[in-house]
């Protein structure tokens, strides 16, 4: 029988709810909330096919992290498989505690086999959904989870307070192991092997071989009104979410409010969260039968393979506690949208506004101090003399921005930024443009191979930026979900075609773009974002499609210290990690 997934919290999640709230009401400023995570491996089995799986807490996805604004977590991490692991809190700025950031040799050294390190920071300024993910390698496939925030005791949500709330992740499934896909992918140049099905909430549902009865079912009453908290932790696929006969109203992204608008359908890319109020409908005898489907399928823009299935999962009326889904009907899930549909992907991003309120103000920059422009692009490198590689015309992937492709350093950037010891290990001359100009969405030229490097861009405390990213038909255009750590950022703009300062910058959005920290970058367009450089340290750019990562689309930012000990980032701990 498939499982029934309630949506209450679980009692060990209530009891510190509840010390929580005590010791707020006692006059307590915040709380400091501990969690232990313990990476082990497990024997897991989805689609009749059992395999080792790296998991935290024997889970994935693993436990989720719930806490309120202003409150201090101290999260142990203990590593107890042979791969190398650090954990990156996605969405959290971070404010100067950059080596609780995670990502591997940029902010810290990995936790090695047999070894612990403890991420101690403080939620500063900041409520929603975010969610936390392994950062080296391929690993965050199995090793994610939920990082739930909510706001500072008697705030109430700038919305009809819920029945309820659930969080659902949208994940993804290979029979083999994701090490060894990507090392082979790396190895012979060429895409690496899709997925075999996608999850909710580790869950393939009624749609895969041998997993009707390992379907997600949320349960709901007529009438009432339900949170969902939905993540995007797959890691290579842009996911189009609906829910059959249902409409919800988007509320929050990557953590921040949004002006409110009813949708039937809504994309997230891996690495965004996605908040939305579902109503059970009053009455459901006016349907023929109390279940509807939850469905969701990649939105795909590039040239390369992708697992071209649909997850689906089920919102239930029903009072039944046990469900059999063996005779699921295609038939019963709601209309999405083609896999390259960039019309709807456009009308549906341009739709999300901040709240831009007195309580949620768009702080975005109304004048800027620096400006640069980043192309975003896919290439093809020659194949090494004597070798087959994998790419079209026998070459091999890879990718760049403003044509550098990232090469991992062997020690952390953050921790060399700090010693002051940078030689051999990073340089700071990453450009401000690309190395030429071209017609970037029209065909290329022939002289676009990129370079390899470890570069960083400077940046004072305190800076106004804005940043413009250009896609590239180097090898093909596609949409890249472009994630920057330690800040959110606002979208101020964004086309089709070439950017174009004289007619483009005029109409930018500086009264209530969205605010977020992962944004699309439109397949053959542009994007412009905003931010503050107010966060000391080295702050990791790249896209959140794995594979494109691995092939190089990454940088790094530096941001100087300030003035005075709140401008500035603190000595490291004593317990990070060596390399």
């Amino acid at each position: 029988m498939a499982r029934r997934v309630d949506v209450m919290v679980s009692p060990k999640k209530l009891l510190i709810e509840i010390l929580g709230v005590l010791l707020l009401a006692q006059g307590v400023a915040a709380v400091t909330r501990h969690y232990s995570f313990n990476v082990r491996q497990k024997n897991v089995t989805r689609l009749c096919k059992t395999k080792p799986l790296i998991t935290v807490n024997g889970k994935s996805p693993g436990p989720t992290i719930v806490t309120r604004e202003g409150d201090r977590l101290v999260i142990k991490v203990h590593n107890h498989v042979k791969d190398n692991v650090s954990i990156h809190w996605h969405g959290v700025r971070q404010m100067r505690s950059g080596w609780a950031d995670g990502p591997a040799y940029i902010t810290q050294c990995p936790i090695q086999t047999g070894m612990t390190y403890v991420y101690n920071f403080t939620v500063t300024g900041q409520r929603g959904t975010l969610w936390w993910h392994a950062h080296i390698s391929w690993i965050r496939a199995s090793v994610h989870g939920a990082f739930i925030i909510y706001p500072k005791l008697h705030v109430p949500y700038p919305f009809p307070k819920p029945h309820k709330e659930a969080t659902i992740i949208l994940g993804e499934w290979w029979n083999t192991d994701t090490e060894k896909v990507i090392a082979q992918a790396l190895q012979n140049g060429g895409g690496p092997n899709v997925s075999n099905c996608y999850t909710l909430n580790g869950h393939p549902g009624p749609l895969y071989n041998c997993s009707a009865n390992d379907t997600y079912i949320l349960k709901v009453i007529p009438g009432k009104t339900y949170l969902l908290r939905i993540i995007n932790a797959a890691l290579n696929d842009e996911m189009f979410f609906s829910i059959a006969n249902h409409s919800v109203t988007v509320v929050e992204v990557d953590a921040v409010y949004t002006k409110p608008f009813k949708t039937d359908i809504f994309l997230i890319t891996p690495g965004q969260t996605t908040n939305v109020l579902l109503t059970a409908h009053p009455n459901t005898s006016l349907h023929h039968h109390k279940n509807f489907a939850i469905a969701a399928r990649p939105y795909a823009t590039g040239q390369g393979t992708f697992d071209n299935t649909t997850i689906a999962g089920i919102v239930t009326y029903s009072k039944k506690t046990h469900f059999n889904f063996t005779h699921f009907k295609n038939s019963s899930l709601p209309k999405l949208p083609a896999f390259n549909d960039t019309n709807f992907a456009t009308n549906y991003t341009l739709k999300l506004k901040s709240l831009a309120n007195a309580q949620y103000p768009a702080a975005v920059p109304k004048t800027v101090d620096r400006k640069f422009f980043f192309t975003v692009s896919l290439g093809q490198n020659p194949c090494p003399k004597g070798f087959k590689c994998g790419a079209p015309n026998n070459t091999k992937f890879t990718a760049s921005i403003n044509n550098i492709s990232f090469v991992m350093p062997t020690v952390a950037l953050l921790q060399s930024h700090y010693s002051g010891k940078m030689k051999g290990i990073y340089k700071t001359n990453f450009p401000d443009n690309p190395p030429f100009v071209f017609n970037y969405t029209g065909t290329p030229p022939n002289n676009t191979s990129p370079m390899n490097g470890t570069r960083a861009k400077v940046l004072k405390f305190n800076t106004t930026v804005q940043l413009i990213l250009q896609d590239t038909s180097i090898a093909g255009i596609e949409s890249h979900p472009l994630h920057l750590h330690g800040f959110n950022f606002f979208v101020v703009g964004q086309g089709f075609g070439n950017y174009n300062k004289t007619k483009d910058s005029p109409k930018f959005n500086l009264v209530d773009p969205i605010e977020r920290n992962t944004v699309g970058v439109p397949n053959g367009g542009w994007v412009a974002l905003r931010f503050r450089a107010d966060n000391p340290g080295v702050w990791f750019m790249h896209c959140h499609l794995e594979v494109h990562t691995s092939w190089g689309l990454k940088m790094a930012w530096i941001v100087k210290n300030g003035k005075g000990p709140l401008q500035s980032l603190p000595p490291p701990p004593a317990d990070l990690p060596p390399c």
